[in-house]
């Protein structure tokens, strides 16, 4: 691979090939041409100032998948009239990073930037990422590394120094509808030629069905296309391209979050036939099973809470039953988790004892860590006090200490007060206890 085997960048006319995926043709060339993302491209945003003077420095890029993390390099790209090296991760090794890297001094040397774009960069070993460093350290390179991992935990520590992690995020609805009425509109790059017709409801679903995927949406798109008669994509075909039957949402896709606030709403309320309309509703009109278990955890977490910890058990193997079984079967378990959660009695002490501790944290001085609860492993720390006075629990009396763990500025703070529903009636019998038992000592502050 040489730099210097090939032009910077595909032409645009190179682009426009009827042949290609219309999710190809139809990439913004352009960050006005860019859709979503305006967390980090919005008017006055430092990256899209850095972009906008040219003032490049390597980055990562993390969303998931079609969030336009390969489609922000080509325009940063294309801005900047650098060497654009697409380099897969996957399918390269040491030997193609050197032989590129060895092009980037050379186009260095001649003024010219290079920026490497590594698509799955979680997918190169230590060995492989170390391998970019020193290009990147003395700026030979811009190194733009995309993926849908952590880059915390799949990114080596010495290049995550060394770049700006971006996080991307799955396209709204409205941000999908747009592309789709883009490549409707466009022609040569898109359909516009073809002269389609189709209701905007019927965008919205094909938008919703797509889960914020930029790229399975046109695709989508291009199937109901090839379908359509008369140069009409109707409710079959949009049912046809994604292969299942299609209940429209509105117009403006308010209802699909109506819908979801409906149902946990009523979880919420304790009233389990509302519950069952709603999440029957959602999916009889085609949401995603997987989405709905993910909301289904997260009431058995906000609204169950301590008062049911089993909730959650049951919310978790009904997630792992969805994703085995799939549609229809594992409808069957989002019904009976549904009815579990309306009827299990109801607590958020925990969900608003982390909302208070995460204010304190925001709103007071972080003091430090009191020196007894600190380990000691070294004589230095014994000698400066670490451990000194700590008590271990395991051998006080009913294994529990009177050692005050929070700092003496935080000591009179309570976070969790359980309701007196359901098991936590009983944890909160558990929790006054434990006060008062701690609290006899003189050496507790209160």
């Amino acid at each position: 691979m040489s730099l210097f085997d090939t032009a910077p960048l595909p032409s645009k006319s190179d682009r426009h090939e009827p042949d290609r995926p219309l999710a190809d043709r139809m990439r913004p060339q352009t960050l006005d041409e860019y859709i979503g993302q305006e967390h980090i491209l919005g008017p006055g945003k430092p990256l899209r100032a850095q972009i906008e003077r040219g003032q490049l420095s390597s980055l990562i890029l993390w969303g998931p998948p079609g969030s336009g993390k390969t489609t922000l390099a080509s325009v940063i790209a294309q801005k900047s009239k650098a060497y654009f090296v697409p380099f897969s991760a996957v399918l390269s090794g040491i030997k193609e990073i050197k032989a590129v890297m060895a092009d980037a001094e050379k186009a260095k040397r001649m003024g010219r930037t290079t920026i490497l774009f590594v698509d799955e960069v979680h997918r190169f070993n230590k060995a492989q990422q170390d391998a970019f460093l020193p290009y990147v350290e003395h700026g030979d390179v811009v190194l733009i590394g995309a993926t849908t991992e952590n880059p915390s935990f799949e990114v080596i520590s010495a290049l995550l120094s060394r770049t700006k992690v971006y996080s991307l995020r799955a396209l709204e609805r409205n941000e999908v509808v747009r592309l789709l009425k883009r490549a409707l509109e466009t022609p040569g790059r898109g359909l516009g030629h073809l002269g389609l017709k189709i209701q905007d409801e019927l965008l919205d679903e094909i938008a919703v069905a797509s889960s914020g995927d930029a790229r399975a949406a046109l695709n989508t798109l291009e199937i109901a296309a090839q379908l359509a008669k008369n140069g009409t994509i109707d409710g079959q075909v949009v049912a046809d391209a994604l292969q299942r039957k299609v209940l429209l949402y509105d117009k403006s896709g308010e209802e699909h979050y109506n819908l979801i606030s409906a149902l946990q709403k009523s979880v919420r309320s304790s009233d389990v036939d509302a519950a069952l309309y709603w999440l029957a509703r959602m999916m009889k009109a085609g949401e995603d099973r997987l989405y709905l278990a993910r909301r289904l955890i997260r009431m058995a977490i906000e609204d169950i809470g301590l008062a049911d910890p089993h909730a959650v058990e049951q919310a978790i193997a009904c997630m792992q039953t969805v994703h085995f079984l799939g549609i229809p079967e594992g409808d069957q378990a989002l019904a009976q988790l549904t009815i579990y959660l309306a009827v299990a009695p109801k607590s958020d002490a925990a969900y608003q004892a982390l909302n208070k501790v995460n204010a304190t944290i925001e709103s007071t001085m972080a003091p430090p860590v009191p020196l007894h609860l600190r380990n000691a492993p070294t004589p230095l720390m014994k000698q400066m006090g670490y451990s000194k006075g700590y008590k271990h629990a395991h051998n006080e009396e009913d294994a529990i200490s009177d050692m005050q763990c929070l700092p003496d500025s935080l000591a009179h703070f309570r976070f969790y007060e359980p309701t007196d529903r359901g098991l936590e009636q009983k944890l909160r019998e558990r929790v006054e206890w434990l006060q008062k038992r701690r609290s006899k000592s003189p050496e507790r502050i209160d």
